[in-house]
């Protein structure tokens, strides 16, 4: 069954475009027509794109990574941080820092830095300090906290990227692009659905819209969430389950080996050190020290290390 209808979009006013004169030509497959100076997004074509990028992130999900959400027009930021932060996923509404994704690292730092200003706040040494240093490092948290509060919790890059309006958030795009991170987008008719992975054609600018859209793909997160889960607690389960039937199968084995303990005929005991003291019935042969000429350590006489009478000089 398909995650959304045709009349759903539709009522939602998910299947306006552009202008005309503002449209992208790599839209064309997308476009079901042209009315009043305005394209008309084909919904049926939305319907299948919405269905596979759903089920793309559910897997993502269902795997145990994170999708990072992007969206700092107006109309989205408020949406998106209220239906994202309900399953856990990272978000960006505010500024995108240039950077965030291939110069990840030092955006850590100053997620760290925020968390130590923190912890100087709860182990008394904030108190310590002067009212100015109090100020600023007040000011400072502040500015992290609005700036990358959102992602806090995301220590590592992410394993995909959901971008609304992708000529607005074009630095992520780029940046994504040249790590390899998967991208899912809305995509409108001014935009080119080639730059991004997953393209989702409807309308990015009506807060309707992109409420249907968000609802769908946050539902398809849960349940990813949901089933990652599930096979948890079965791995877990069959975990415990192996674990008690080896502690079984050792119980047995040492109730085998106390009644019927002897040692079978026929295995005989392999020596300690027979590597050492060389092969049975070797002892004619002479070892490395016995060689003649093995080493030049001897007496002055020459290499004769084999103990005989040495060879009288001329």
């Amino acid at each position: 069954m398909s995650r959304t209808s045709f009349n759903e979009l539709l009522e939602s006013g998910a299947h306006f475009g552009h202008l005309k004169r503002k449209w992208n030509p790599a839209m064309a497959p997308y476009i079901f027509t042209e009315k009043n100076g305005i394209h008309i997004i084909d919904l049926n074509k939305t319907v299948v794109k919405i269905e596979e990028a759903c089920n793309a992130m559910k897997s993502i999900t269902r795997s145990g990574k994170k999708i990072l959400f992007v969206a700092t027009k107006k109309q989205a930021k408020d949406i998106v941080a209220e239906r994202v932060k309900a399953v856990g996923m990272p978000y960006v509404t505010e500024r995108w820092p240039g950077g965030m994704l291939t110069n990840f690292a030092t955006i850590r730092k100053a997620v760290r830095k925020m968390g130590s200003i923190d912890k100087m706040a709860i182990d008394g040494t904030f108190e310590n300090l002067s009212k100015k240093e109090k100020l600023m490092l007040s000011r400072e948290r502040a500015k992290l906290e609005h700036n990358l509060g959102s992602i806090a919790d995301l220590t590592r890059l992410p394993a995909a990227i959901f971008i609304i309006d992708i000529v607005k958030e074009h630095i992520a795009v780029a940046e994504a692009k040249r790590l390899g991170i998967p991208t899912f987008a809305i995509v409108d008719t001014n935009a080119d659905p080639n730059k991004v992975d997953h393209a989702i054609p409807a309308n990015d600018d009506a807060s309707t819209s992109i409420k249907l859209i968000m609802d769908i793909v946050c539902k398809s997160i849960a349940e990813g969430l949901e089933e990652r889960k599930v096979d948890k607690d079965k791995a877990d389960e069959e975990k415990e389950e192996m674990t008690d039937e080896q502690r079984t199968a050792r119980l047995l084995a040492e109730e085998e080996e106390e009644i019927g303990g002897e040692r079978k005929p026929g295995l005989k005991r392999k020596p300690v050190n027979a590597g050492a003291q060389g092969k049975p019935g070797s002892q004619g042969k002479p070892g490395a020290q016995g060689k003649p000429g093995a080493g030049r350590g001897g007496p002055r006489g020459g290499g004769n290390t084999g103990g005989g009478p040495s060879r009288p000089r001329r």
